[in-house]
């Protein structure tokens, strides 16, 4: 770890903020970063980074690498030597997406009765459903709910395993996720008995492990995780749907989507839908 917790944060047009949160997507030595980006002043074209590193070498990476885009205004702040990330999510407003709400332990109280809540704890996980990415795979999934369900669910990269539970939550009696990470899997599994979803999560590093492959095939695959990644999966999440099964598709920007989409139609994929949300992009696509 480095010695104190960091915040960097780059300002600066969109054009030149999406290439480098791309880039940084793209350099090996930050591929483990937690960052976000999305659009602060729209009138102004200001679009703002913010990168949370955990190590002094990638730490040094991001502030390198964000030199080269001269437009941005790069600032380094130390974080207070408390729990951060705690203290950031008891800050997050509840988030709906459709017919889902997604909150945390300190909104229960703003739940309706009309919506099907998810109270997901992030912990060291990815996925709150605050991030573009997964409220971008939510409204898709709601969207497709009006027209079909789906008994077999498989979410690849499960981080806090929001996807997965909502599917369990709306009638999905398989839904399994898998991640490399195993606290993750194990903040997802807690989730999920947090919610009475009969969602399960199994720690992984590809979608060939026993576990995974004994309840395919699937109908609906998410995998919301980065752009490279999903391109290298594209055969692996092929082989894991039924033929006309569904992928959601996110983690992306909307600079990456040409790239993405077109590892998939080269195995039969057809595109259904684009969601935008800020910098991100969510795709809907249908296996042939």
């Amino acid at each position: 770890m480095s010695d104190e917790a960091v915040q960097i944060t780059a300002r600066g047009p969109r054009a030149d903020a999406e290439a480098a949160a791309a880039a940084l997507e793209a350099n090996p030595a930050t591929e483990a970063l937690t960052f976000s980006i999305l659009e602060e002043d729209e009138d102004r074209d200001v679009w703002r980074i913010d990168a949370f590193p955990t190590e002094s070498h990638e730490q040094a990476a991001i502030e390198a690498l964000l030199a080269g885009y001269p437009t941005l205004r790069v600032m380094t702040e130390a974080l207070a030597d408390a729990d951060w990330l705690a203290m950031a999510l008891s800050g997050l407003p509840p988030v709906r997406a459709g017919r889902f709400f997604v909150y945390g332990a300190h909104d229960g109280g703003l739940a309706p009765a009309s919506t099907v809540n998810l109270r997901i704890e992030a912990g060291a996980a990815f996925g709150t459903g605050h991030h573009g990415t997964t409220v971008g795979c939510l409204q898709a999934f709601h969207d497709l709910l009006k027209q079909r369900r789906f008994a077999r669910v498989l979410d690849v990269g499960c981080g806090t395993g929001v996807l997965a539970i909502a599917a369990a939550r709306t009638g999905s009696p398989i839904a399994v996720g898998t991640d490399i990470d195993a606290p993750s899997v194990r903040i997802a599994n807690e989730n999920a008995e947090l919610n009475g979803a009969r969602a399960r999560f199994v720690h992984a590093s590809g979608l060939n492990h026993p576990e995974v492959r004994r309840d395919g095939p699937y109908d609906l695959a998410f995998a919301n995780i980065l752009a490279p990644p999903l391109v290298a999966l594209s055969q692996d999440i092929k082989l894991a749907l039924k033929p006309g099964g569904i992928a959601i598709l996110s983690g992306l920007l909307r600079t990456q989507q040409r790239r993405v989409l077109a590892a998939y139609t080269s195995k039969g994929f057809r595109l259904v839908r684009r969601i935008h949300r800020d910098a991100w992009a969510t795709l809907v696509l249908r296996k042939s």
